[in-house]
């Protein structure tokens, strides 16, 4: 018998949960002060999906083939009983994996509470151990010292955690090797990314990326890497590994310089209850008042979310090397 899993063309195994379009940050990447500054008009909150909404289009997806589940932003932490939600996705039988992208500066105040509810792991984006760098690129005067604590916590507390530096030339390139090391010292994986436009709004400019290439250069002159022999064609980090084996973890992922596209297994649920088939999508495929009215029977609505990954013919990352920049949605919105 025909089911809905089978028409997806390309797996769908991640599902990404953004629970706000708010931060507590604007960082020059996703969320410049100067387009979100204080007069900015978020999302109403009764546009905003609730906890049972969210829930139940993450367990129509996992039906379809779904293993891992993501929650984002905006800053998920700023979503007020977010370890409620956890609790609930951490129930829906076939999930494998529950994870958290944050900042990382609420992290000392809710991972315990995350973990005892079921979140599995975290990663906190950290693009610069000096806090001088660090203020000036979040845009809120925030220091590096509040991250670091929320990692202590997290891993105190027993989440997973990794680390993802977006590295922009001629603004924290100096920050690679000492965040490696930061890294190293915890114990904890750290994944290197290519400044990316992300958005409309964060000025991208190509001259301004740092390819991979060069940042695997910069820290093999401080540190003896080998390719790591876990891969997964799914991966969007090129990962390696310490030579001595002592499992730290260095990645790479170059969307810029090497784009994966076709291996893309993600989609992503906005939290006013779009569905985008890619990071760099223009437009998603509303569901909120189909689901709103859909009651039990979430049949028809499966049947259109089938429809809308079956047909995808996302590649933007693809045409972006070929030199067409297309129309996209803000980071803060449709999530990382």
């Amino acid at each position: 018998m025909t089911t809905l899993a089978d028409t997806f063309q390309r797996p769908l195994r991640d599902l990404r949960i953004s629970v706000t379009d708010r931060c507590n940050f604007r960082c020059r990447y996703c969320m410049p002060a100067e387009v979100f500054g204080a007069g900015y008009n978020f999302l109403p909150k009764d546009e905003i999906l609730d906890f049972g909404e969210i829930e139940s289009v993450a367990r129509l997806l996992v039906s379809f083939g779904v293993k891992k589940l993501r929650i984002t932003g905006g800053e998920p932490l700023l979503r007020k009983d977010l370890n409620v939600l956890v609790e609930m996705l951490a129930g829906i039988s076939g999930v494998e994996d529950i994870a958290m992208t944050t900042n990382g500066v609420l992290l000392h105040k809710h991972s315990e509470a995350l973990k005892k509810a079921g979140l599995h792991r975290v990663t906190v984006s950290l693009d610069a151990m000096d806090s001088e760098v660090f203020a000036k690129m979040n845009g809120v005067g925030a220091k590096s010292e509040k991250v670091i604590a929320g990692i202590d916590a997290a891993l105190a507390s027993g989440l997973g955690v990794k680390i993802n530096t977006v590295v922009q030339k001629g603004v924290n390139e100096q920050e690679i090797l000492p965040l490696a090391k930061f890294a190293q010292s915890r114990g904890i994986p750290i994944r290197y990314i290519e400044y990316m436009d992300t958005g409309n709004s964060n000025k991208w400019k190509l001259d301004e990326v740092v390819p991979s290439a060069e940042l695997l250069t910069m820290l093999s002159a401080h540190l003896e890497l080998k390719p790591t022999l876990k891969t997964s064609i799914s991966d969007t980090a090129k990962r390696y590994d310490l030579a001595d084996d002592s499992g730290f973890e260095v990645g790479f992922i170059s969307s810029v310089t090497k784009p994966f596209c076709q291996n893309c297994n993600r989609m992503r649920l906005s939290a006013d209850g779009k569905l985008f088939s890619c990071l760099f999508a223009a437009e998603g495929l509303d569901i909120k008042n189909d689901l709103r009215a859909a009651g039990e029977n979430l049949q028809p609505l499966g049947e259109r979310i089938s429809a809308f990954w079956h047909k995808r013919e996302d590649r933007y990352s693809e045409l972006r090397s070929e030199g067409v920049i297309l129309p996209k949605q803000e980071m803060s919105y449709i999530g990382g």
